[in-house]
């Protein structure tokens, strides 16, 4: 529906929130690009100039990439996810795959200990969705699979900050999972997680953690181990 029409500031404000929404709701997603100019303003009912304002705003607080000629990319689903994407995106491959395992590793003793119901039936249904990604071939539907599934092993340990904390490191590790994959999948990079779904079903803490650590530093030969080699 169009926003109303209150004085200018306040109305870009509005914008901004509507814009803002779409991303936060997954309704854009990251990677995928957002409507046209014109097509914004028609589906909002305010100016050009407006939603020019808005996504400019929403780029600079790194939520949205303006790419000449190709359009208007989501690359972060909040200002601090895209001001961590910012920070990192040159980083030390090696400290992401540890702050990875770190978090993730955290994060399945906890969900093995409070996981519910509705979390087990999440993760089977993510746990299935990610084999079929890479069935499929596709590196980009198996990342957003895979990253998917990490998702909701954290947000099963219910807590809330370090769910937050790695929703709003997403995309750094979706970077760091594309690099570490590659263009082609291939058996050397495949990496069985049902152990893990295994033991938050059965409440074991330690073989959880032990299994959600294990997994960031396998993949590509040339890359680094677990042993640091």
């Amino acid at each position: 529906m169009p926003l109303s029409h209150p004085r200018r500031s306040a109305l870009s404000e509005q914008v901004i929130a509507a814009l803002r929404h779409e991303i936060t709701s997954g309704e854009w997603p990251v990677g995928s690009r957002i409507p046209t100019e014109p097509e914004l303003v028609e589906q909002l009912g305010v100016a050009r100039n407006t939603v020019r304002e808005a996504v400019r705003a929403l780029a600079h607080n790194g939520l949205l990439d303006i790419r000449q000629g190709s359009g208007t990319y989501v690359v972060a689903t909040s200002e601090l996810a895209g001001v961590m994407h910012r920070r990192f995106a040159d980083a030390d491959p090696r400290h992401i795959a540890e702050l990875r395992s770190t978090l993730e590793s955290a994060a399945a003793r906890l969900a093995a200990g409070r996981r519910t119901e509705k979390d087990l039936k999440q993760l089977d249904a993510l746990l299935v969705r990610r084999e079929e990604a890479w069935g499929s071939g596709d590196t980009e539907t198996f990342v957003t699979a895979d990253a998917t599934f990490h998702m909701a092993v954290v947000a099963a340990s219910h807590n809330d900050v370090m769910t937050a904390m790695y929703a709003d490191l997403g995309e750094v590790l979706r970077d760091w999972l594309r690099e570490d994959v590659g263009q082609e999948l291939t058996p050397e990079t495949y990496m069985e997680h049902t152990r893990l779904v295994d033991a938050i079903r059965k409440g074991d803490a330690e073989a959880a953690g032990a299994e959600a650590a294990s997994y960031p530093f396998l993949c590509r030969p040339g890359r680094f181990t677990a042993s640091g080699d």
